[in-house]
């Protein structure tokens, strides 16, 4: 599919790998609508002005994406600003970390609403517009969390594991109106759940800083030896929007981390 003058939604968009993406498709031509949380509207307005200034059009909208009606009201600012949703990405995720015996239900229940429970509602929003269009591609983030089960990370793993299985099963039912649906499975980016999640827990009765903690993850996780970025990803759903003939994928964008 040729990306310039598309439009695309990318959920989680206001900084992050969210925002990697939204960049990346901005700079191949597609028109963007920014779908993040009020509370993080001074990051989306950012990435909105660098939008502009990559000669992209991109608007911003409040979304949940626990909730249905704030999904569909999304696609519909969407089509209210562009006439058109060629390209979902299901960015919005969260994640919390610690063992199964002492994990909050809560906790469970809000890392599986907003991570497959988001996925699937954004999904199912826009999914009759494409329809009706016969086009599409709808791009969900997974992660290798949902390749490899790791400790302290049972909800996130369960979580991402679940995209992957939605991401296939949606891509067989989706084909036969040529709306295509694949996943990026990122890899060491360093994002706010990283640097605010992961590495406190990596650090946390080592005696080491997080600074030292990710370079020691990387050296002795990463083949390659170096962190991904947001534009990696971004490069990724670019890719996946692009191409005709693969659909029900993932993509590992890990350097190495996992080969599978």
């Amino acid at each position: 599919m040729e990306l310039k003058g598309t439009a695309a939604i990318v959920t989680g968009g206001a900084r992050g790998i969210g925002r990697g993406i939204a960049y990346e498709l901005a700079k191949a031509g597609a028109r963007i609508v920014i779908a993040d949380l009020p509370s993080v509207s001074k990051d989306r307005d950012e990435t909105i002005a660098e939008i502009a200034r990559l000669g992209s059009e991109a608007i911003a909208v409040d979304c949940d994406v626990r909730d249905f009606a704030q999904a569909q009201a999304m696609v519909q600012s969407a089509l209210d600003a562009f006439g058109q949703v060629d390209i979902l990405v299901n960015n919005a995720g969260v994640i919390k970390l610690g063992p199964v015996m002492a994990f909050a239900e809560d906790d469970w229940d809000l890392i599986m609403d907003v991570n497959v429970k988001g996925t699937f509602l954004c999904s199912k929003a826009v999914i009759p517009h494409m329809v009706g269009r016969g086009v599409g591609r709808i791009v969900n983030l997974s992660s290798i969390a949902g390749k490899r089960g790791r400790p302290f990370g049972s909800s996130y793993c369960a979580s991402k594991w679940a995209v992957i299985g939605f991401t296939q099963s949606l891509a067989h039912e989706l084909a036969p109106s040529n709306i295509n649906v694949n996943a990026i499975c990122p890899g060491e980016v360093e994002t706010y759940m990283w640097s605010d999640v992961i590495l406190p827990l990596a650090a946390a009765g080592s005696g080491i800083s997080k600074e030292e903690a990710w370079q020691e993850m990387l050296k002795r996780d990463v083949p390659l030896g170096r962190p991904q970025t947001p534009a990696d990803m971004g490069r990724a759903a670019v890719y996946l929007c692009r191409e005709d003939n693969i659909t029900g994928v993932t993509i590992n964008v890990s350097g190495g981390t996992e080969m599978g």
